[in-house]
């Protein structure tokens, strides 16, 4: 049997997973971290993206948003400010969250509702990208 921590992932929303785990892989602002049994304490900016973990030798993915990770004592604990299954997300809706946000690029606006427009097009087109990725077998 695999080496085993306790993962807890919690979106603002839901409790996504409270359990054992053998593995996790997160996105973080530098890159993809993959965590396993006895890690070192750290704390780890995360981004949007894939965050995939293993239970029991079966792997998981969700969509996750941004929010952050800690490590301690055998322990890891994400908070995230969404996570979705790929099969979750509705195609449909992403796409037509990223037409709204690429027309809103479009017309003049104040700074802060240009980094809000370009925050809601890149979370539309990292949804779309998981869910076609999870459709293609990925």
């Amino acid at each position: 049997m695999a080496k085993e921590f306790n993962l807890k992932i919690y979106a603002t929303d839901k409790v996504v997973y409270d359990g054992p785990c053998e593995s996790i892989v997160i996105p973080a602002t530098d890159g993809e971290y993959q965590l396993l049994a006895n890690h070192e304490s750290i704390l780890i900016a995360m981004v949007m993206g894939e965050t995939r973990y293993v239970v029991n030798g079966e792997k998981h993915v969700f969509f996750t948003g941004l929010g952050f990770c800690y490590v301690e004592k055998n322990t890891v604990v994400v908070f995230v400010d969404t996570a979705e299954r790929p099969e979750e997300i509705d195609l449909l809706r992403a796409e037509e969250a990223k037409k709204r946000a690429e027309e809103r690029l479009r017309q003049e606006e104040s700074r802060q509702e240009f980094y809000h427009t370009q925050a809601a097009l890149s979370r539309a087109m990292s949804r779309m990208k998981e869910a076609a990725r999870h459709r293609r077998g990925f």
